[in-house]
């Protein structure tokens, strides 16, 4: 079994998505405060907060590639974020229920998601 060696507490409330970056020492994390987070886990600090959603966060990624974060929310949108900007860049509307997932295509510029 492993053992714990830090903790990350600035959501209020229960986390229900997180991402590592494929290169760089980040993370990405979203939960039940409508807040989406990235984390520097070298320096064991929150770097900054996007705010858009107006529900929980379910799930959260980074792009391969691109500077870019995609977000699958309970308000019923898919965002995407530039995080080197800290801007939203889309809100993706068209689901009739809570948005479970949103991931980026690995080599398309596509984004699939599941609602309920």
């Amino acid at each position: 079994m492993g053992t714990l060696i830090d903790r990350f507490d600035e959501h209020d409330g229960p986390v229900r998505g997180i991402h590592f970056h494929k290169s760089q020492p980040l993370f990405v994390s979203g939960g039940d405060d409508y807040k989406i987070k990235v984390w520097n886990y070298k320096l064991r600090r929150c770097l900054f907060t996007l705010l858009g959603h107006l529900d929980y966060i379910r799930t959260v990624q980074f792009h391969s590639e691109y500077p870019w974060i995609v977000s699958a929310s309970d308000d019923q949108t898919i965002r995407t974020w530039n995080w080197q900007s800290r801007t939203c860049i889309s809100v993706l509307t068209g689901h009739n229920h809570y948005v479970m997932c949103a991931m980026f295509h690995p080599k398309e510029d596509l984004i699939v998601s599941a609602s309920l």
